[in-house]
């Protein structure tokens, strides 16, 4: 039976193993996945003695992406390379790979909720790593533009420039969250920011179609604000959902159905 599993710190909470348990009944493919709590100063031992122990793939999750995307050198996937993160590990010829599937989990949940990125205008809220993994996926989607919109303008224009190789001309731009306004099509929140005491308020100058929050699990002043102007609203159990299926295609070669949780 092949072995797979998940690492982090915490870990218990992970719904990975239930989801590619429903996988695996999908595919008729035999794995057993199992939870890792790797101690934060022991990331790399617990890759190693999964693999030597006869691991095939391993998941990532916080706060060891980083660590994963240093310990695969230069034998990443584009999307991991732009990301600077990876979720997704395994051995080829004995030497660790990475790739990241979080931003065709987000692409794949866009998908099967029927919402169309070809040709559409998108605001992601935020520029940190959660912004920086999903950009790459959804240009290859076919999106129009993205403008990643960060209370601090200088962080969105700086990751701006970063991802501009990988863009058309236009495609990215930048823009202070108090300054957003006109009409697009869909708004990502990409923060923690909704979810906390202060909330995440949009300004009422920005006009859009369809709201999505990365973060699942809590309430969300932002999607309860989209709710309240007649907006269609997701979270963010969908995009887990979506990156552990690409991540099962990459392991197995075969991409499973989607399901809600």
């Amino acid at each position: 039976m092949q072995k797979y599993a998940v690492v982090g710190n915490p870990i218990a909470h992970s719904r990975s193993p239930e989801i590619h348990a429903r996988f695996a009944a999908q595919t008729g493919i035999a794995l057993s996945y199992q939870r890792l709590l790797a101690p934060l100063d022991a990331f790399e031992a617990v890759v190693v003695a999964f693999f030597a122990g006869g691991g095939r793939g391993l998941n990532v999750t916080v706060p060891f992406k980083e660590q994963a995307f240093q310990l695969c050198g230069d034998r990443l996937t584009d999307r991991a390379r732009v990301a600077g993160a990876v979720n997704t590990l395994w051995q080829h010829d004995g030497q660790l790979h990475g790739d990241n599937t979080d931003g065709e989990g987000l692409v794949n949940d866009l998908k099967r909720l029927g919402w169309p990125l070809v040709g559409k205008q998108l605001v992601i809220v935020g520029a940190g790593g959660a912004t920086r993994g999903v950009i790459l996926p959804l240009l290859s989607a076919g999106v129009a533009s993205i403008t990643i919109a960060n209370r601090t303008l200088s962080r969105a224009a700086e990751l701006v420039g970063d991802l501009a190789p990988y863009s058309q001309p236009g495609q990215l731009s930048s823009c202070a969250l108090s300054s957003l306004q006109g009409q697009v099509d869909l708004v990502i929140n990409a923060t923690s920011a909704s979810l906390g005491a202060d909330g995440l308020q949009l300004p009422e100058s920005l006009r859009y179609d369809h709201a999505y929050e990365m973060a699942y699990g809590k309430p969300s002043a932002f999607l309860e604000a989209a709710r309240l102007r007649g907006v269609p609203v997701a979270d963010g159990k969908g995009m887990l959902v979506g990156q552990a299926a690409e991540a099962f295609r990459v392991w197995h070669g075969v991409l499973p159905q989607l399901f809600d949780l």
